[in-house]
């Protein structure tokens, strides 16, 4: 029944926040916040329980039955299940009673609960699924979640936008998704893991001739197109090139939500699932070097973005976008537990650094610009000793847990043959760029003279407890999850691709650490030097090196090209169709009908004169045509 209970509180905190929210008001919190907390402890209970080695399912019943094709909802619980239990009730936990001082007194107080208890009980589903159909109904259930928060402050143009655009992106990558789905049910005769992996490896060698409908050649194994389309829907949940330019724009939300679903939880999903269908990529080398590079390019993309923003949570966006990156490169090439490991330990550093920004926002009146900051570090002294651990984690700063954890990433790159090494050295640079934008964030934002409107100068001071208890605990967080064991811990659930090489310890591993250790501290000496040192540096940089700088800022030009290839384009082929197709053809024909049927109306009229002498000259021409007919046929 605890197994059970794990995602059904959620869920009943958003029925009931849901149905009487309106009554409820400013008390929401009282229903979600228990909710979540009781979710966190069975979920203790249940790891404490998996992890002697325990696999559970619990069926809940059967959803569908067609033919021999039968599909359960049922929960499913392994090692790799469990972790991911802890990581979304422990930061869903904190961001609920985060979201208490910072959405005090605003509108929408109870739908905002109701939607982040949806979203926790959809992730919990989600990470419990053991079919495809489950899981692709609650990877759904997560992104709606995404767009009804996103846009929580709908009276902003930026924020509808920001989920319009956020739910029509993923809608590109969810199509792949639904494609490889059906090409499972297709190619296996079912939607249950157990089934499709225990059969993955009898289709090594089948093919199928996308090119046959149009009488060409083109034969693609079926494994290596069903991972690479189940992929696509990593590519637009997990914000990986091309896909990621909805996640920046998701900071339109609420601080809250950009930590919960935007950092930690949803943004993961695409890694989980690449981790949990492993038995499949393990047998496409094409699919996962695909996955491989796609991660890699993200993951330098994001970090050369964020070097130059000024926004201070587009800032952590875009570490968020290239932290991705080294998750999704890691399952590429086959270190499935680095890639989940980081994941973890990303969840608690990532949430901490949006959490932070949530408080000097809250602080500054709700002042993102870090050209607007500076000088907070003595009047907020909890966020920014708290904003430095997350900043140091996210460097990978020796003895934090990101040090660990991207250490075996870059550790498992090295030791993945000749490509794996060329994108380890892709993921040193990014150590360098990652702790020189982090720092670079502290810096500007905490250190220097102040820079903060005189208006709000005078006010500024740490918000109350109910923020900075978060804080504190995910400050810990940041820390501890390193030593806590995790790759051993989940590799058991996730089997390496054959031929895998062990990457533990060696010459290698230790000259990896302590080339990715120079390179953080290089970076943070770096920021340092130049925005605390230097202050007029920047500037001067800004100017010598003016096309990359723009480059950088402009982000790539990444949108204005899919501004100029694909929005502008359908908005002016979509105004070219309701011209010469809604209205010359659809509303035409509607219109016709009417005016069709007010002439017969017309006609029928003249024939309704209300003389009686007409009607029976009428009735008596009726009679002799009927009459004639009879006697000539």
């Amino acid at each position: 029944m605890l197994y059970i209970l794990i995602p059904l509180l959620p869920f009943a905190a958003f029925l009931i926040l849901g149905l009487f929210g309106h009554w409820i008001k400013d008390r929401a919190h009282l229903v979600a916040v228990p909710a979540v907390g009781a979710s966190f402890l069975f979920s203790l209970f249940v790891f404490a329980e998996v992890a002697g080695g325990r696999n559970v399912t619990i069926p809940l019943y059967t959803w569908l039955t067609s033919g021999d094709l039968r599909i359960e909802l049922s929960l499913y619980f392994d090692r790799l299940t469990v972790v991911m239990l802890l990581l979304v009730t422990t930061v869903s936990g904190l961001v609920h009673v985060y979201t208490i001082g910072y959405m005090h007194g605003e509108k929408g107080y109870a739908r905002f609960f109701a939607y982040i208890a949806l979203f926790t009980f959809s992730m919990l589903m989600l990470v419990t699924a053991d079919n495809f159909l489950q899981l692709f109904v609650f990877w759904e259930a997560v992104g709606l979640c995404s767009y009804l928060l996103i846009g929580h402050w709908y009276e902003r143009k930026s924020a509808c936008d920001a989920a319009t655009k956020a739910f029509v992106v993923n809608r590109v990558g969810d199509f792949g998704f639904l494609l490889g789905l059906l090409l499972v049910l297709y190619s296996f005769g079912s939607l249950e893991y157990r089934h499709v992996f225990a059969q993955a490896a009898d289709l090594t060698n089948d093919t199928i001739n996308l090119l046959k409908p149009f009488g060409g050649e083109w034969e693609v194994s079926t494994l290596t197109l069903i991972c690479l389309l189940l992929f696509v829907g990593a590519v637009g949940k997990s914000a990986q090139v091309p896909l990621h330019v909805w996640l920046p724009d998701a900071m339109e939300g609420p601080t809250p939500i950009s930590a919960l679903i935007h950092a930690a939880t949803m943004v993961t999903a695409g890694v989980f699932m690449v981790a949990r269908l492993a038995p499949l990529y393990n047998l496409s080398p094409t699919a996962m070097d695909v996955v491989a590079v796609t991660g890699a390019l993200t993951m330098v993309l994001g970090a050369t973005i964020a070097l130059t923003q000024t926004d201070i949570k587009r800032v952590v966006a875009y570490s968020t976008v290239s932290q991705l990156g080294y998750m999704v490169m890691a399952c590429g090439l086959g270190v499935y537990t680095a890639g989940i490991y980081h994941l973890l330990t990303h969840g608690a550093f990532k949430a901490l650094l949006f959490l932070g920004c949530g408080s000097v926002i809250i602080a500054l009146h709700h002042e993102q610009d870090m050209r607007h900051m500076g000088g907070l570090k003595g009047t907020l002294p909890i966020t920014y000793w708290t904003f430095v651990i997350g900043s140091l984690a996210l460097a990978g700063f020796p003895l934090t847990a990101g040090f660990f954890s991207k250490d075996e990433i870059l550790i498992g790159a090295w030791s993945a043959g000749d490509l794996g090494k060329v994108l380890a050295v892709a993921g040193l640079l990014t150590a360098l760029l990652t702790a020189f934008y982090s720092f670079r964030l502290v810096f500007v934002t905490f250190w220097g003279e102040s820079r903060v409107d005189r208006h709000h100068a005078g006010h500024v001071h740490e918000p109350s407890k109910t923020m900075t208890v978060p804080l504190l605990i995910l400050a810990v967080l940041a820390v501890v999850t390193g030593y806590l064991g995790i790759p051993e811990f989940i590799a058991p659930v996730l089997p390496s691709p054959a031929g895998a090489e062990a990457h533990h310890g060696g010459s290698a591993a230790h000259g990896i650490m302590t080339v990715a250790t120079l390179l953080g501290l290089g970076g943070i000496a770096a920021a340092y030097h130049i925005y605390v040192k230097s202050p007029g540096l920047p500037d001067r940089l800004a100017q010598r090196w003016q096309q990359v700088y723009r480059l950088s800022l402009n982000k790539w030009y990444v949108d204005e090209a899919y501004d100029a290839t694909l929005v502008r384009p359908t908005v002016r082929l979509a105004d070219r169709l309701w011209k010469s197709v809604d209205v010359a053809v659809i509303d035409a024909a509607v219109n016709g009908v009417a005016r069709g049927i007010g002439w017969c109306g017309w006609i029928l009229r003249l024939l309704q004169s209300g003389q009686t002498q007409h009607y029976a000259l009428g009735m008596a021409l009726g009679a002799v045509l009927i009459l004639s007919a009879y006697l000539l046929f």
